[in-house]
Parts: structure tokens; sequence; C-alpha cells
């Protein structure tokens, strides 16, 4: 499974850890996704996806359909 949120497109970032002495050494920044099943009503059926916890807090905000709306819009998502 790859660490990408499949609707806003969250994906593994790169950067540098960074010793008191400044040194720096390769790292990298993974998203916490995770995996989650959601029904939608106007479809009558059920997906499960893999989101970022911050997508899920955003998905009870908003409604799982206005967010599916939107990431079709931007292109994440092609369900």
């Amino acid at each position: 499974m790859s660490k990408v949120c499949q609707l806003t497109g969250k994906r593994v970032m790169f950067g540098n850890n960074v010793s008191h002495a400044l040194n720096r050494t390769k790292r990298r920044f993974d998203p916490n996704i995770i995996k989650k099943r959601f029904f939608i009503p106007e479809e009558d059926k059920w997906i499960t996806l893999s989101i970022s916890t911050s997508t899920l807090k955003t998905i009870n905000k908003k409604g799982i359909s206005a967010v599916l709306k939107e990431a079709k819009e931007k292109g994440y998502y092609k369900g």
C-alpha cells in the first residue's frame, strides 16, 4: 500500500534530521494513512479509501459526498 491519500494527494515528503552539531542526515515524513470504509447514500454502496487522518476530520465536518466531489474536480479521485 503506497503512502498517498486518495482524496487529497498528500504523500511522503523528504527532509533532514538536524543534530545539535548541525549534522544533517536524510529522513522521510510519512503521512498518517488509514484504510476506511464509507457508505455513499446517493449511490447506495460502500467504498474503501486510503486517506490521511486529517482528511478524515474534513469528512466528518463536510460529509463524504462533498469531499468526494472536490477530489474528483481536482483529479485525485477517479471513482
